[in-house]
Formats: C-alpha cells, sequence, structure tokens
C-alpha cells in the first residue's frame, strides 16, 4: 500500500518576542469607534484568561514571510533527506504575501511560492510552485492537495508551507490584535510504500461556509475614530468565530475520524489551530462529547499558543514541528500513533486530516 508520509518538518519562529504587558500603554476601541473605559492592564488580563496567550512572536524589521517560509522550507528538505530539484510541488499557504516592515501593504505578486522556490535555488521548470488562500486552514489544505496529487500519480515529492506576517496587519486599538502573531511551518510529503505499519495520511475532511459566514475575519478599518481611512487591518468577530467553530469544528473532525476507520480510543494526539485556549479546548470537548465521552484524555492537545500567539497559516506545522523534535514537555510521538490535525479560520473555512505516524 502507498500513502502520503512526511518525511521532514522545519519551523521559524521569529526572534522578537512582545510580551502581554507591552500592551498596557495602549487604548482600546470597540469596533463603533468607542473607548473602551476599563484601564488596558484589565483588558488585558481578560484577555490571556481567554485566550492563554502570554507572549507573541513578531518578525524581525526586514523579514518577511517569504523569508521566514524559505528557513522553514529549506529545513523540512534537509531533514527529509530529498534533492530539493526532485519536489515536484511547492505549496505555499498565507494570506497576505510579503508586507515590508513599516506598511500593510501586501505583496503577491510573484508568488510566493514562486519567490521560495528561487530562494531555494530550485531551477527544475517541472517543480510546480504555486501559491494557496484558505484562511488559517490553509497549510492544512495544502496537505489535503499534496496527497490529492500524490495519490493520483501526479507527484512523488511535494513541500508544503504555511507562512504569515500578521504583526504587520494588526490595528493597534483593537484589542483582537493582541492574538495575532507571526511564523512559518513547513513540510516535505512523499509517496511511499507503507507495508503493513500502514503509515501516512489516513482520510481528509473539508468544508466551507460562504454566506452569513463570510465577513467574521475580514479586512477592515481601524477602531480609532480619527484613524486614515485608507489603510485597513486584518479584523474578526470573535463571537462569531468562536460560535461557527464550536459548532462544526467537532464534526469535521468525526467525519474525518470516521472515514479513517481507526477508533476514538486510537487517537493519540490532536494538532489544532491555535487560535484561542479555550476555543480549543471546548472545540476538543466538543469532539470527544460527539462520541459519548465526557472526560478528554490527558495530554491529547498539545499547545503552543502561550508563548507563539496565533500565527495563522504556520500554527499547526509549527506545532507539529516541536512535537517531532521533542521541544514541548509531555508530548512525544512514536511510530504507529494516530493523530487528528484540525484547523478553522476566514471563508470560513475548516479542514482535518487524520494521519498514522511514522519516525
Amino acid at each position: 500500500m502507498q500513502r502520503s508520509i512526511i518525511t521532514g518538518t522545519g519551523a521559524y519562529i521569529p526572534s522578537v518576542m512582545k510580551k502581554n504587558e507591552e500592551f498596557e500603554s495602549e487604548s482600546f476601541y470597540t469596533d463603533k469607534h468607542e473607548l473602551i473605559e476599563q484601564p488596558s492592564p484589565q483588558i488585558i488580563r481578560k484577555f490571556q484568561q481567554i485566550t492563554g496567550i502570554n507572549e507573541r512572536r513578531y518578525a524581525a524589521d526586514g523579514i518577511n514571510a517569504s523569508d521566514m517560509a524559505t528557513h522553514a522550507g529549506r529545513l523540512a528538505i534537509e531533514e527529509s533527506g530529498i534533492e530539493p530539484e526532485s519536489l515536484d510541488q511547492i505549496i505555499v499557504a498565507h494570506n497576505y504575501g510579503d508586507i515590508n516592515s513599516g506598511t500593510s501593504q501586501t505583496d503577491a505578486v510573484p508568488s510566493l511560492a514562486s519567490r521560495i522556490k528561487h530562494n531555494l535555488g530550485i531551477r527544475n521548470p517541472n517543480c510546480i510552485a504555486y501559491d494557496l488562500l484558505f484562511g488559517c486552514p490553509g497549510w492544512l489544505q495544502g496537505v489535503i492537495q499534496a496527497d490529492i496529487y500524490l495519490r493520483a500519480g501526479a507527484a512523488k515529492k511535494c513541500l508544503v508551507i504555511g507562512t504569515e506576517t500578521l504583526s504587520r496587519l494588526i490595528d493597534r486599538y483593537d484589542r483582537d490584535s493582541m492574538i495575532f502573531s507571526d511564523g512559518a511551518g513547513a513540510c516535505v510529503l512523499e509517496l511511499q510504500e507503507t507495508g503493513n505499519a500502514g503509515a501516512g495520511i489516513l482520510s481528509a475532511s473539508s468544508r466551507s461556509d460562504c454566506f452569513e459566514e463570510l465577513e467574521y475575519i475580514n479586512f477592515g478599518h481601524s477602531y480609532f475614530p480619527d484613524a486614515d481611512s485608507h489603510t485597513r487591518y486584518i479584523k474578526m468577530k470573535g463571537r462569531k468565530v468562536y460560535e461557527y467553530a464550536l459548532r462544526h469544528v467537532p464534526e469535521a473532525m468525526k467525519d474525518c475520524l470516521d472515514k479513517s476507520g481507526v477508533p476514538i480510543s486510537g487517537l493519540k494526539k490532536i494538532f489544532i489551530h491555535q487560535a484561542n485556549e479555550k476555543m480549543d479546548e471546548a472545540i476538543v470537548k466538543a469532539f470527544y462529547g460527539l462520541y459519548a465521552i465526557e472526560q478528554v484524555p490527558e495530554y491529547i492537545m498539545p499547545m503552543c499558543i502561550q508563548w507563539l500567539g496565533n500565527s495563522s497559516v504556520a500554527t499547526i506545522p509549527t506545532l507539529y514541528d516541536l512535537v517531532r523534535k521533542g521541544q514541548l514537555d509531555h508530548h512525544t510521538l512514536n511510530t504507529g500513533d494516530v493523530v487528528l490535525f484540525a484547523s478553522v479560520g476566514a471563508g470560513m473555512n475548516i479542514n482535518a486530516v487524520c494521519y498514522r505516524y511514522a519516525a
């Protein structure tokens, strides 16, 4: 049996750390442009209790999304042991392209994938490089697409990257801006004989809801009353996102796991998009509830949002890389372990992938 197997991973964790206390001098406004009278330290404490975020990472000046992606991709290629020229596809998930320091203007022409292929020095014209926009679930959707190409015989080796610099698109007057961060994560997928172990991608599930859900995460104006009306920032209707995710993500996760044929008792880890600690905990609890299980297993869900924040498409591949390389306490992976990836984000889009780990 042949399946798509992750043979190498890599991540770029930016060097600039911004702690919650550094936001205490900010003034926050509502989406109605009204000053929030509550003291900023109190707002930040409540923010931390809900999201779990203590600090986040921002890309240094001069480092763009394609730069971080190149670094993460190079690490994944090196770990896989393949020749870069042997890649058939480079799939790059992002939302806003490259954004230079000091501006919010996005740049996605040429595509980030083309820039990364160039940076990696790959000349092979049969290595197809393209971008994927699917909100925060973009990296996972890239994995799903790569798996389809591999199983169809249209590719043998694919590099899938998620990269983003959301720090350059945040409205400092919006308390939700404290959620967002920067980073990149990557993996190499190869079609391999799995033998009796049956390693690799077992199943996948995706959905898109684009009616009333369309503007839950969008590009909008600053909440500051006197802000430049020509500049826009990433905006989120937090309550709407939470309700949507809690209603639909557990269903997608169950659909994916059921397709795999693996019982819920056989699940070892859940790698979920690092969006909001309380939301992720509620999603996983609801997922187990669909199997009439009240108690969520201990250490089933690794988390890095506490110190890395929400880096959109980069959260899952970065988290997976950290666990694979033994850099998160209480979390390890062994050959044969079944894991579930799941994400939700702008669109609104949801996806999940069930994967049997191979060291």
